[in-house]
């Protein structure tokens, strides 16, 4: 499967409303996933746009394979430093990571593996930091998380 230019691949448009007060433009697709827990994920930003606030709760894994990524990790409510990830760059985090990550001037395509073995992926949060829905791999791969997004 080439993950660059792939007609086929679902992607998932992911959106923001009225709560967030940042512009929220991204798209995920899911590219394998197996009942041990392990997804394989294609997200992709619009330029300058955000993906939701949130927390990994399993163990994460990234690589930037276009753009840039911007991304703002978080301790408690303050936010550190930004980094900017570019084509090429690898991450790997244990769960609790919460982040806000946007793209670059000209977008940005992540290649994530994650590692589940309960189901659980991440928890969407809001601006005060509050849990607003926990994703879960069935989530992903029967389309259900379009509607938990929005």
């Amino acid at each position: 499967m080439n993950v660059l230019d792939n007609e086929n691949l679902n992607w998932i448009h992911f959106t923001g409303d009225d709560r967030f007060d940042y512009p929220i433009d991204y798209y995920g697709a899911v590219l394998s996933a197996n009942e041990d827990g392990h997804i394989d994920l294609l997200y992709r930003w619009a330029p300058d746009s955000y993906c939701h606030f949130h927390r990994h709760v399993c163990h994460t894994t990234s690589t930037v394979l276009a753009g840039e990524l911007h991304v703002y990790d978080y301790a408690g409510d303050q936010s550190g430093d930004k980094r900017i990830r570019v084509a090429g760059d690898y991450a790997a985090k244990e769960p609790g990571d919460v982040h806000m990550e946007h793209g670059g001037p000209e977008g940005a395509l992540v290649l994530f593996n994650l590692y589940a073995p309960d189901g659980k992926l991440a928890d969407f949060m809001g601006p005060d930091g509050e849990t607003l829905t926990t994703i879960t791999l069935e989530d992903m791969t029967t389309g259900r998380i379009a509607q938990q997004a929005a």
